[in-house]
C-alpha cells in the first residue's frame, strides 16, 4: 500500500482554529458555532470526540438529558402546527434553496466529514452529492406525491371518493456515525417536506456534519425549532425519543433496531428501520473482468467499507475467477491511504477504535481458521491510529466469523461458483437482505439475476451507487436488514397518515322505506356484477 501526504502534516495547520486541517485541542471556532445549535445539554457533562486521522480533540459536545429531549419535542410540536399549514410548494422551496447551499458551501462539509468520520475526500463528496440529490428530489416532487387522489366510489357518479394526506406530527430520527450528512438528509428532509417537524438524535462522533446541514436548512428558510438536534447516550435519552415521537426512524445495527421496534410497538406508532447487511456481488462469466474488478474496489472499500450497502462477499464464476482475482487484488494494492484534507487519498481510515478492533478481530479469526489473505490484513498505525489496509480474503469457510457476520470495514471474501443457481442460493443464504450487485455483459441477463436476489436494492454493473443515487427509487432491506423504505414516494408517504373521504349523493346504501331488504340485496347484487365490468373498477 502507498500513502498520500503523511497525516502528521496537517497538525500545525489544524491548531489555527479553522477547518482547513485536522483540528487539535481546543475545538475549532467553527465547531463551537455549530454546537450552539444543539438542543439542551447545559446541565450535563459534555462528551469529547476525536479525529480518526490523528486522535486529536475535535469538540466537547453538550449531552442532552431526558428533560432536554422532551423539551425539544415540545418546541417541535408547537412549531409543527404552523409548519403543517405551510403550503407544500413553500416547503419545497426551502429544499430547493438548501440544495443550492449544499453545493455552494460543500468545501466546509467535505472538511467536516473527513475530520469527523476519517473519510477520503471523494467518499465525503459522495455524501455531499447524495444530500443535494435528496433535497432536489423532494424539492421538486413533494407536492405531486402528497396531492389528494380521487378514488372510485362505491356507486359511480353518486359516490365521490378521495384520499388526502396528513403529516404524522413530530418525527424522531436516530442517525448513525458512518454517513452523517447523507443519511440525515435522506430521513430528515422528506419528513419536513411532508409537514412534520423533527427531533434528531445524531451520533456524537459525527454530530458536526448534521449540525452543518441544520444550519443551512434554517438559512434556506426552515423555521427555527422545526428541526431539533439532540446529542446523548441512548440509555439517557432513548426513552424520551420512543415515548415522544409520532413516528420513529432508525438506522443502525439489527439488535438495536429490534429493541427499538419492541419499545414502540405498545404505542402503535409507525417506524422504519435500516439495519445490517452482508451484501453479495455475483460476477457472471460474460462480465468484463477489468470493469468488474474496478467496480468491486469501489463497492468494497468506499468509506473504508463502513457503508451499509458495501459489498463483503464476491461470487465469481470459476472460468474467470483467477483473472478477476488477480485484477481485483492489483487494483486494491494500488489504493492510496491517507488523511490529508484533499483528493489525493483513495481511502481514509476507520472511524473509531471499536471499528478497528472489530475489523482486526474478524481478519485474525479468519487467518486462524485457514483463510488466505491475498492482500492487506493489518493496521497502519504509522499513517494514523485507525488506518487499516483494504483486505481481500479467499478460502473462507462457514466456521469463520466474517463468513456470515457483518464486518463493516474494508474486508471482502472471494468465492467461486460453477452454477448460477448455486451462486444465487449462496448469495441469498444470509439473515440479511440490504444490497447486492450483479456484473454481466448482458444487461437483460443481469436484471434477471437481480430479480432473484433477496435484497432491497440490487445494482447491475455497479456496486451500490446506481440505486443509492437514484432518489426516485426506494431504499431499504429485506429480512433482518430492516423494515420500511427511504427515498422515492414511499420515503415521503411513510411520514404521513392517509385519510379517506367519501361524499354520498342520491342513493342510500341501505334499503329505503318500503323496500324489502331481500329485494334491495338482489338489486345490489345485479348492480355489482355490472359494475365489475366498468373500466377502473
Amino acid at each position: 500500500m502507498t500513502s498520500t501526504t503523511p497525516v502528521s502534516a496537517s497538525h500545525d495547520e489544524a491548531d489555527s482554529g479553522t477547518l482547513g486541517g485536522v483540528p487539535g485541542a481546543p475545538a475549532t471556532a467553527r465547531a463551537a458555532q455549530l454546537l450552539d445549535r444543539v438542543s439542551g445539554g447545559k446541565d450535563s457533562a459534555p462528551a469529547e470526540t476525536t479525529a480518526p486521522f490523528t486522535g486529536t480533540l475535535i469538540a466537547a459536545l453538550p449531552q442532552a438529558t431526558d428533560v432536554d429531549t422532551r423539551a425539544a419535542f415540545a418546541k417541535a410540536r408547537e412549531t409543527q402546527r404552523s409548519w403543517a399549514t405551510t403550503p407544500v410548494t413553500q416547503r419545497q422551496r426551502v429544499l430547493v434553496r438548501l440544495h443550492d447551499l449544499v453545493l455552494e458551501r460543500q468545501a466546509e462539509a467535505l472538511d467536516l466529514l473527513q475530520v469527523e468520520a476519517g473519510k477520503a475526500r471523494m467518499d465525503a463528496f459522495d455524501e455531499v452529492s447524495a444530500t443535494a440529490l435528496v433535497a432536489a428530489f423532494y424539492g421538486n416532487h413533494s407536492a405531486k406525491i402528497l396531492a389528494s387522489r380521487k378514488r372510485p366510489g362505491v356507486i359511480p357518479v353518486l359516490t365521490k371518493a378521495g384520499e388526502i394526506r396528513h403529516p404524522k406530527g413530530v418525527v424522531g430520527i436516530i442517525t448513525p456515525w458512518n454517513y452523517p450528512l447523507a443519511l440525515t438528509a435522506m430521513d430528515v428532509l422528506p419528513a419536513l417536506a411532508a409537514g412534520n417537524t423533527v427531533v434528531q438524535k445524531a451520533d456524537n462522533q459525527t454530530a458536526l456534519s448534521a449540525l452543518w446541514l441544520h444550519e443551512l436548512a434554517e438559512e434556506a428558510g426552515l423555521p427555527v425549532d422545526a428541526w431539533q438536534i439532540v446529542l446523548g447516550a441512548g440509555a439517557e435519552i432513548g426513552t424520551a425519543l420512543v415515548e415522544e415521537s409520532d413516528y420513529l426512524c432508525f438506522t443502525g445495527s439489527t439488535p438495536t433496531g429490534k429493541r427499538l421496534a419492541g419499545q414502540v410497538a405498545h404505542r402503535l406508532i409507525g417506524y422504519s428501520l435500516e439495519l445490517g447487511g452482508k451484501n453479495p456481488m455475483i460476477v457472471l462469466p460474460d462480465a468484463d473482468v477489468a470493469k468488474a474488478a474496478a467496480g468491486a474496489v469501489t463497492a468494497c472499500f468506499a468509506s473504508a467499507g463502513q457503508l451499509c450497502v458495501s459489498i463483503e462477499r464476491i461470487y465469481v464464476h470459476e472460468s474467470i475467477r483467477e483473472k478477476f482475482t488477480t485484477a481485483f487484488v492489483k487494483r486494491t494494492e494500488a489504493l492510496r491511504l491517507g488523511g490529508a484534507l484533499d483528493y489525493d487519498a483513495d481511502m481514509g481510515s476507520l472511524t473509531s477504535p471499536a471499528q478497528l478492533e472489530s475489523v482486526s478481530a474478524h481478519v485474525e479469526d479468519a487467518r486462524r481458521k485457514g483463510a488466505k489473505v491475498l492482500t492487506g490484513g493489518k493496521a497502519r498505525p504509522k499513517l494514523g491510529p485507525l488506518f487499516y489496509e483494504p483486505t481481500v480474503l479467499t478460502d473462507v469457510t462457514e466456521d469463520v466469523d466474517l463468513f456470515a457476520e457483518e464486518t463493516f470495514g474494508p474486508v471482502v471474501s472471494i468465492y467461486g461458483y460453477t452454477d448460477i443457481t448455486d451462486a444465487i442460493d449462496r448469495a441469498n443464504n444470509t439473515q440479511y437482505g440490504l444490497n447486492a450487485s450483479v456484473w454481466s455483459g448482458n444487461g437483460r441477463a443481469g436484471w434477471a439475476i437481480a430479480a432473484r436476489l433477496k435484497a432491497g436494492t440490487v445494482n447491475v454493473n455497479e456496486g451500490y451507487a446506481a440505486t443509492f443515487g437514484s432518489v426516485a427509487l426506494v431504499m431499504g432491506g429485506m429480512k433482518q436488514s430492516g423494515v420500511g423504505r427511504r427515498n422515492g414516494a414511499e420515503g415521503l408517504l411513510k411520514y404521513t397518515e392517509s385519510q379517506s373521504i367519501a361524499i354520498q349523493r342520491g342513493l342510500r346504501l341501505r334499503p329505503g322505506r318500503g323496500i324489502p331488504p331481500k329485494l334491495w340485496a338482489r338489486g345490489m347484487t345485479s348492480s355489482m356484477k355490472l359494475l365489475r365490468r366498468l373500466p377502473g373498477r
